[in-house]
């Protein structure tokens, strides 16, 4: 199968890597000219993670990109739209769309699948590929679970025939709205996690675990999603890639913050905080956590006092 991968970045990489080199598709990486990553594969074909196969093609011409009836995208959850709008203004034809990125539009509260099925052409489908999993261990040949998942029963189950292999079990989602938004609020535990760690209170991180997955359960609910999707890979099938590992963007991001270190990596939840608390107030869901960690990093509350003001709330039953 002839697929291009849109984002050149560690994720976007690895998913060129693994679509050519694992799951034996032909393969075209897309990175803008101006793109510092797509720079160092033009010249070296390789960056900090991996060396790309020759038989997978670069370009920075997003037309010659688009001869393809299926594209992956891996980029900033926030720039989806205006990469629709260049797709647009060169392609007008339908096509396979993945989307292999966690987060909320900020602007419209909208879900990744929803920006597509806005902006995309006229028969084109859209899925969604979610779960745990860090480039580096894929690397090193450590297996993983994760999900694809699509309004389109059909689309579903291609892509998880054409997507699995030995490295990567894909099982069949059965919830659009709960995987998406499990999959991009876990970023936003995973500042939280990385906050506990800076202030030495990692111990916590289980019951951050147990009551963060709650409050997204009961959001995912009140949305008209299934509530048990967040007890699923997408969310906390997903907690020991985001919570504890040292890959981890967002759980670094968090630690530096309450440190007030400089962090210069993509952390999404940085975004998705503030879209899930505005979607909280739109479906009259209390969300806590996100809540404290809006303050913090909006509002620039100490992170000692809002972790205090949680453990002040009143009391009532766990369930």
């Amino acid at each position: 199968m002839k697929i291009t991968v849109i984002g050149c970045g560690r994720w976007g990489s690895f998913i060129a890597y693994y679509l050519s080199d694992v799951a034996g598709h032909d393969v075209t990486l897309y990175g803008r000219k101006s793109s510092r990553s797509m720079g160092e594969f033009i010249s070296s074909r390789k960056n900090k993670y991996l060396m790309l196969p020759e038989k997978i093609r670069l370009t920075t011409e997003l037309s010659e990109a688009l001869d393809t009836d299926t594209v992956v995208i891996s980029v900033n959850s926030q720039g989806l739209r205006s990469l629709f709008s260049e797709i647009n203004a060169v392609s007008d034809v339908p096509r396979r769309y993945i989307l292999c990125m966690k987060g909320i539009e900020i602007d419209t509260g909208c879900r990744l699948s929803e920006i597509v099925g806005e902006c995309a052409k006229e028969g084109s489908r859209v899925a969604v590929w979610l779960g745990p999993g860090h480039v580096e261990e894929f690397l090193r040949g450590t297996p993983n679970c994760m999900v694809i998942d699509s309004d389109d029963g059909d689309l579903k189950s291609e892509l998880v025939e054409e997507f699995s292999s030995q490295l990567i079990r894909f099982y069949y989602g059965t919830d659009l709205l709960g995987n998406e938004i499990g999959a991009a609020s876990k970023n936003v535990i995973g500042i939280a996690a990385g906050m506990l760690d800076g202030h030495g209170l990692t111990a916590l991180k289980g019951a951050l675990m147990a009551r963060g997955t709650r409050e997204i359960s009961r959001l995912i609910g009140k949305m008209g999603g299934d509530p048990n999707s967040a007890y699923g890979l997408c969310h906390l099938g997903d907690y020991e890639a985001t919570v504890f590992s040292k890959f981890s963007h967002n759980r670094a991001f968090g630690e530096a913050w309450v440190k007030g270190e400089e962090y210069g990596e993509l952390a999404e939840g940085y975004y998705t905080v503030r879209a899930l608390t505005q979607l909280g107030c739109k479906y009259g869901e209390e969300l806590p956590i996100c809540s404290a960690v809006e303050d913090i990093l909006y509002k620039h509350r100490d992170s000692s006092e809002c972790l205090s003001a949680l453990f002040a709330r009143s009391l009532k039953s766990e369930f």
